[in-house]
């Protein structure tokens, strides 16, 4: 009889002590899984409705209510300029549409510094900067970087030719000067290296036709994470300062001067002091 009840002692034990782990077990799990739900809800994204391109859109198309949709984008990432309503994006209304400067793809959003103003007209003029003209490069000037260049890349002006008598000079004439147009870019703004136009001021404007029609122009680009404006006329060069040519100074011969006398009939010349 003691042996059965040592045994139904220990069988209720080992019960027990079963019943006990599974808790254990059961509340591990809970626990587990309010904080799976508290850390999802601390990261948890926030997003908003933008305007973004239904298609790829290139320089110089006109976006319309038609080429727009909104798309949902994390509120803590939003760039600067998106238009999140309609009110926004066409405030003057949805038959005022604006013309797209750089390139934007489907899912990115617009931003204001890719489109126009509203009702702004297509071509050059909807691209410039107020108080700033344009400056067309010839194709033989950029062909040499044709598929390389991009709206909104910068370049710097570099002029050869000589004044007067002297040598031919290479200087840098112009620093950070925008392409804002480029002939049939693709997707990405890239050109061909044809109708390449910068924008200029008035004053770089006519800087650069002068130095056009004394010598060459040439362009190099410069690199997107360059900052430097540069001092255009610190940079200057010719032949002989690349080959380290130093010219000779010519001793200037000291003046002689004589005057004349009569001997007789002999003639003498006597050598006195200059007089200026």
């Amino acid at each position: 009889m003691r042996a059965v009840f040592g045994l139904v002692l220990l069988v209720g034990m080992g019960l027990a002590g079963f019943a006990v782990y599974l808790v254990n077990q059961h509340f591990a799990a809970q626990e587990a899984a309010l904080a799976e739900a508290y850390d999802k809800a601390n990261n948890v994204v926030t997003v908003v409705d933008v305007y973004s391109p239904v298609r790829d859109l290139t320089y110089g198309e006109r976006l319309t209510k038609d080429d727009v949709q909104l798309i949902k984008y994390a509120e803590a990432n939003l760039p600067e300029g998106v238009f999140r309503t309609e009110e926004e994006l066409f405030p003057e209304g949805i038959n005022v549409p604006r013309v797209v400067t750089v390139p934007v793809r489907v899912n990115e959003p617009i931003v204001e510094a890719k489109v126009t103003r509203p009702g702004a007209p297509q071509g050059i003029t909807a691209l410039l900067d107020p108080g700033m003209r344009a400056f067309p490069l010839p194709d033989e000037m950029t062909r040499a970087f044709a598929g390389e260049l991009r709206i909104r890349d910068f370049v710097d002006m570099y002029w050869v030719g000589n004044v007067g008598d002297a040598l031919d000079i290479s200087r840098l004439v112009k620093s950070r000067l925008e392409i804002i147009a480029i002939e049939a870019p693709d997707a990405d703004g890239n050109g061909g290296g044809r109708g390449v136009v910068l924008q200029v001021s008035p004053e770089d404007f006519a800087d650069l036709r002068a130095l056009d029609s004394a010598g060459q122009l040439s362009i190099t680009p410069v690199g997107s994470s360059d900052e430097t404006t540069g001092d255009a006329p610190a940079i200057s060069t010719n032949v002989s300062t690349v080959l380290g040519i130093v010219e000779e100074e010519e001793e200037e011969e000291e003046e002689i001067c004589f005057v004349t006398r009569r001997v007789g009939t002999e003639r003498i010349q006597e050598e006195v002091p200059c007089t200026e």
